[in-house]
């Protein structure tokens, strides 16, 4: 709910200012890093982090306390993931690579936790942290666009890498140049037609899993403006919201499998 004093458009640009911290003059500030592009939004960083460490510790305790026979609940639910992300390498990759389904799996998890922190009340957190000293604080990593656009540019630095391992600089380069028109003097514009769809996957990684996680955001600051009656329409929306959180997960899970399957075809 928005504060006393603020109006609608200060409650909901409070909420969407990141904790950053940046050099200026020779000197560390807090929270003046407008136009530096050396920022570090602090909140994004911690809780990406966070949450990848909740993963690796999760997975971690229950690949060692796994049994046999009938598992427990929470190791049939761990059991149901990776198979499913197992099932969905092998229906998609079509090479050979200890790598992919591992780099799946983690992708899948982290980006259904750093999604599922849009579920917190958008006032929890942040009223908690300002208890605290600290004036701003976003909790849901994946609705920061520095975050997505790392993830989507680490995707495609690994494409480019299996595509020069598997092709070769030569055969690599001789697949820009003369697809999708296999003569010498369409080259030119293979190599633009090429360049556009290679620098088009990690901005549509990056844009399409940005773009949901902040619109739901938003939609969250919005209903929150309502007051004390919010709840029916938190709730409707928090629903429907599990769904785009599992799903933008997997679509990001899916493309980076589909763009590494492509890497490793010699063709």
């Amino acid at each position: 709910m928005a504060e006393a004093g603020h109006t609608a458009s200060e409650y909901i640009g409070h909420h969407l200012q990141n904790l950053t911290v940046c050099k200026a003059d020779g000197a560390w500030v807090w929270n003046h890093c407008d136009g530096n592009f050396f920022a570090i939004n602090v909140d994004s960083m911690f809780f990406a982090v966070l949450l990848g460490l909740v993963f690796l510790t999760v997975f971690g305790r229950m690949a060692k306390r796994a049994t046999t026979g009938v598992p427990g609940r929470f190791q049939a639910v761990i059991e149901i993931v990776i198979e499913f992300v197992d099932q969905s390498v092998r229906e998609t990759f079509s090479g050979k690579s200890a790598v992919i389904a591992p780099l799946a799996l983690t992708l899948f998890c982290w980006i259904f936790l750093m999604n599922l922190m849009d579920l917190i009340p958008v006032d929890w957190l942040p009223w908690a942290a300002k208890q605290t000293g600290i004036p701003y604080l976003r909790v849901v990593p994946t609705a920061d666009v520095n975050i997505t656009f790392a993830m989507g540019i680490s995707v495609f630095i690994l494409t480019l890498f299996y595509s020069i391992k598997m092709k070769g600089v030569g055969g690599f380069t001789k697949e820009l140049a003369l697809t999708p028109f296999n003569h010498w003097a369409a080259v030119p514009f293979n190599l633009v037609l090429e360049g556009v769809s290679l620098l088009a996957k990690p901005l549509s990684l990056s844009l399409r899993l940005f773009g949901n996680l902040y619109a739901g955001e938003l939609i969250f600051m919005l209903i929150a403006l309502i007051g004390i009656y919010q709840l029916p329409l938190h709730l409707a929306w928090a629903i429907f919201h599990v769904l785009i959180i599992v799903l933008q997960a997997f679509i990001f899970m899916m493309l980076t499998i589909v763009y590494l399957s492509q890497a490793h075809e010699h063709h």
